[in-house]
């Protein structure tokens, strides 16, 4: 017998979905048998990426070029899914940028330009697909990306810390208001992934930092983050809402001390 796919027939949009995290998202819901809308900055770049998925899988992947801190662009970003797929099922807000200023040399331009890439664009985005799924009547799934660093403190990112906190407690509260509705809204908190983004920053004195940090020494995968937004898109987590999926290795709850003893002899 063929292995049911979690999410045969769905109709998910996921922003960012040219390229790491994203990209293994929206192959990873191509493979369960959803159809995909991949929201990109870059218009080359994600057409490019939804004919590889589309011909991986057999399953219609659609670019819809997106800047999701743009409202126009979300707009279009809801209207072209309905128009291509009749309805949306699935919202995963993946887009995000990343600034490392420390707050004293950081201009006000630039936390707000972070916030409204970050924070901004998940607010909108939710706003308007929730709208239609309360117009479908059938429900939907929500999954936002925030970061271990929401919880932890990162030296020198300040705003890409603070945009994440927010989107987790913005979440909670959608997950209320949408619940009524059969709505799940929740979060996923990655911890260290490799991406496009991530991977030049991750230098050997990093990685190195990064296995004395995290117990399971080893930096994510992005298809492993994927799997989990999965688990949050299907119906595995119909009982679930204004929650956040930790998948970091260990990370964000290790309290050791590397390479400290607390009794010398």
């Amino acid at each position: 017998m063929a292995k049911a796919h979690l999410l045969e027939n769905k109709i998910a949009i996921v922003t960012g979905g040219g390229a790491g995290i994203g990209y293994s998202v929206a192959s990873e819901f191509a493979k369960e048998g959803a159809k995909v809308v991949i929201g990109e900055l870059r218009p080359e770049k994600g057409k490019i990426s939804a004919a590889e998925i589309s011909k991986a899988t057999g399953t219609e992947v659609l670019c819809v070029p997106s800047d999701v801190s743009k409202e126009e662009d979300v707009l279009n970003l809801v209207a072209k899914s309905i128009e291509k797929f009749g309805r949306i099922d699935i919202l995963v807000n993946n887009a995000a940028k990343i600034l490392q200023k420390p707050v004293i040399e950081m201009s006000t331009q630039e936390y707000e330009s972070i916030m409204r890439n970050n924070s901004t664009s998940v607010v909108m985005c939710c706003r308007e697909v929730a709208k239609q799924m309360i117009k479908q009547g059938n429900g939907g799934k929500i999954v936002n990306f925030s970061s271990i660093h929401a919880m932890i403190s990162e030296p020198n990112c300040s705003a890409y810390t603070a945009a994440k906190g927010a989107i987790e407690a913005f979440s909670r509260t959608l997950a209320t208001e949408l619940a009524q509705y059969k709505i799940n809204v929740n979060c996923i908190e990655p911890g260290a992934t490799y991406s496009e983004l991530t991977t030049p920053m991750y230098t050997k004195s990093v990685v190195n930092a990064l296995f004395k940090r995290v117990p399971m020494k080893e930096i994510a995968k992005p298809e492993w983050i994927a799997r989990g937004v999965v688990f949050l898109a299907s119906d595995d987590s119909r009982y679930m809402t204004g929650e956040v999926l930790v998948m970091d290795g260990g990370y964000r709850m290790d309290g050791s001390l590397p390479d400290a003893a607390y009794w010398e002899e």
